[in-house]
């Protein structure tokens, strides 16, 4: 989304009228530090926007917001796509990750955690 700031206002508007859209954040010290937004069906979601703030990078915190996220909502099943640039974060997090087809000149990945049991 960023830095485009008309995409942002078009994908906040859906996460507050959207009722399948659940959007959440991390803080720490009286800050966000990262945010992360699912769609929500039953007890499976999928990643929609995950950032964190560049200086907070590497220090776990939207892979605590992930775990946080996936036990208050009981998921079962948490997929995302994404490049290959973000591949290794949900491979760290837990999360299987395989290659799917490219888009454009840019590879994909599909990723998908379980819960255990």
């Amino acid at each position: 989304m960023f830095p485009d700031a008309a995409r942002i206002a078009r994908n906040l508007e859906a996460y507050r009228t959207d009722p399948g859209r659940q959007f959440f954040l991390w803080e720490t010290g009286g800050r966000v530090v990262c945010a992360v937004g699912l769609r929500v069906q039953a007890r499976q979601a999928e990643v929609l926007h995950i950032g964190t703030d560049p200086l907070e990078r590497r220090k776990g915190f939207a892979r605590a917001l992930l775990s946080a996220v996936a036990s208050a909502l009981d998921l079962t099943t948490l997929s995302a796509e994404t490049d290959g640039d973000a591949a290794g974060f949900y491979r760290r997090s837990g999360f299987y990750v395989r290659e799917t087809a490219p888009r454009g000149d840019q590879r994909r990945f599909a990723c998908e955690w379980r819960a255990a049991g």
